[in-house]
């Protein structure tokens, strides 16, 4: 790994061509096909309008405050004056692939010396299930973390700890602030790694000792204690975060502890996308890869990346479903953790070069061929944007608009990517969007609009066929026959399930495109209002994760 031979998966060319290959899924689509995406749009172009558009005043509070999720909101302020607030959009989005790919690679580059062939099985988590959820702050967060991390790793190997130390402080504030998560996640891996180099230095000096030795003379405890002195420097967001979840604001419960069923749920689910067999049999072939490592002569672990991937293990069992009110906390860790696993293998002494090379060639075409279907994943997602984004044409300025979006009870691999439409039309037509996310402390944007009642904000704008246990969803008739049409001028139903048509009294219909309808609200003739013996669809049962 560390000798003059440099094979192709080895050199610069090769890695700028790979991170050039992660962006094609997200050249074609306008928007980028991820699900929460569009809410967050939505919530940007209040940032940017809210002081020009008075009646967004009127149903939004929009307050800026230092919280640590803030990474496309402040990058979109200089961006969206210069390339439109969509284009900047994706251009950011783009950058999240790229970045981790890049990072992936460097980091394996500085732990082995060599970019180890296994290492390219890695790539493919640059889409792994969250950020195909459009948790965008977060995998950005992410991407930023680990190409830091492998800035860690090369300032110790350069022995530049105090410059290191210097950089550290902001660049870890920067990651904070960017979305908590990677600033916590970026502090394992540096704890790791000092922890692993101290003990080194000290084995170096003191002479080899067997492991039991080690452990009787102090060398983990000390290099424990060292590992945490150096990394003092990515502290300084502690008080950030203690300011801002100290606050009488912020609300959101932390729960859901150790649910083991949703825990292997989501290993399962780390490359989630369209076809359910290829996404579970491409996570199988990284675990498959994973356990060889453990027993293969030809293939073994680096303790470096091991130990932070035992960490990341550590943290991810510990961690619960909800923190703060946010969901899948523990499920976002998922593709990192198994990520860095991947990238710490490395090829032991007994494997040939056409051993190696092999490996690399099936890691280049694993890579490419999940490149490959996702790209008509998104072509396909962005063929129904097109589609149903019509209606927002019919739309006028300022509208005010509930929108109902059909879900099904259950969990679909398949995710629509249309359960935040309503935002779109927020970001291109400045209407009311009922799907927006109002929980202070959480997210700069609350919904105000009082007139909305219990229609204002996520998850209103999602209706199924019947009442589905532990979600807050309503049924499709209950909400046509309880939304206050008084507040509203619009009804946008985008793939509904049936309903009962007697609901469609007082709307007059605009646009259709097969199920997916806008109405206008006809004012002057009243809604037909049914009791709630009327309105009493069974439930099914729901997977909890």
């Amino acid at each position: 790994m560390t000798g003059d031979t440099v094979h192709w998966w080895q050199t610069r060319w090769f890695v700028a061509l790979m991170v050039l290959v992660s962006i094609i899924p997200l050249l074609k689509p306008d928007i980028p096909p991820l699900v929460d995406l569009p809410g967050h749009m939505g919530r940007y172009r209040v940032q940017l309008e809210i002081g020009q558009v008075p009646w967004l005043g009127d149903w939004y509070d929009f307050n800026w405050s230092l919280i640590g999720n803030l990474g496309v909101d402040l990058l979109i302020i200089p961006l969206a004056p210069v390339f439109g607030l969509e284009l900047a959009v994706k251009l950011i989005v783009i950058a999240i692939p790229a970045l981790t790919v890049l990072g992936l690679l460097w980091i394996a580059r500085e732990v082995h010396g060599r970019i180890p062939p296994t290492a390219l099985f890695a790539l493919p988590l640059a889409y792994s299930f969250p950020f195909q959820f459009g948790f965008v702050n977060f995998a950005l967060s992410m991407a930023l973390a680990l190409n830091a991390f492998a800035l860690w790793l090369r300032l110790a190997r350069l022995g530049r700890l105090r410059l290191r130390a210097i950089l550290f402080v902001p660049l870890s504030c920067l990651v904070w602030l960017c979305h908590t998560f990677g600033w916590g996640v970026l502090g394992v891996l540096a704890f790791s790694a000092e922890m692993i180099r101290q003990h080194d230095l000290m084995t170096e000096r003191r002479g080899d000792a067997t492991l039991w030795e080690r452990i009787r003379r102090g060398h983990w405890i000390a290099a424990w204690c060292k590992a945490g002195l150096h990394c003092l420097p990515l502290a300084l967001p502690m008080v950030l975060m203690i300011v801002w979840r100290s606050g009488d604001h912020v609300t959101g419960q932390t729960g859901d502890w150790f649910n083991w069923r949703a825990k292997f749920g989501w290993v399962t689910m780390v490359l989630k996308d369209r076809w359910q067999t290829f996404d579970i049999a491409s996570i199988a072939l990284l675990l498959v890869i994973l356990a060889k490592g453990l027993r293969s002569p030809t293939i073994g672990y680096s303790r470096n990346l091991a130990l932070s991937a035992l960490f990341l293990l550590a943290v991810f069992i510990a961690l619960p479903r909800i923190v703060f009110g946010s969901a899948y906390a523990d499920m976002r860790l998922v593709p990192f953790m198994i990520a860095v696993a991947v990238i710490a293998l490395r090829p032991r002494p007994g494997l040939s070069v056409r051993g190696a090379t092999m490996l690399a060639v099936l890691g280049c075409a694993f890579f490419l061929v999940r490149i490959g279907a996702g790209t008509v994943s998104y072509w396909m997602f962005d063929q129904r944007y097109d589609r149903e984004l019509k209606a927002l044409e019919h739309v006028p300025i300022g509208a005010r608009l509930i929108t109902f979006v059909g879900e099904t009870c259950g969990n679909k691999w398949l995710m629509t990517r249309v359960e935040h439409f309503p935002a779109l039309a927020l970001e291109r037509r400045l209407a009311y969007s009922n799907d927006q996310w109002s929980m202070a402390g959480a997210q700069l944007l609350t919904a105000k609009y009082l007139p909305a009642g219990r229609f204002a904000h996520d998850p209103s704008q999602i209706v199924t066929s019947i009442q589905c246990p532990r979600e807050w969803w309503r049924p499709i008739n209950r909400a046509l026959a309880r939304f206050p049409r008084n507040a509203f001028d619009y009804v946008w139903l985008v793939a509904p399930p049936a309903y009962d048509p007697k609901f469609n009294q007082g709307l007059v219909e605009v646009w259709r495109d097969g199920t997916s309808v806008l109405y206008r609200i006809d004012h002057t003739k009243p809604g037909v209002f049914v009791s709630d013996a009327e309105i009493h669809p069974k439930i099914i049962w729901r997977a909890p994760f």
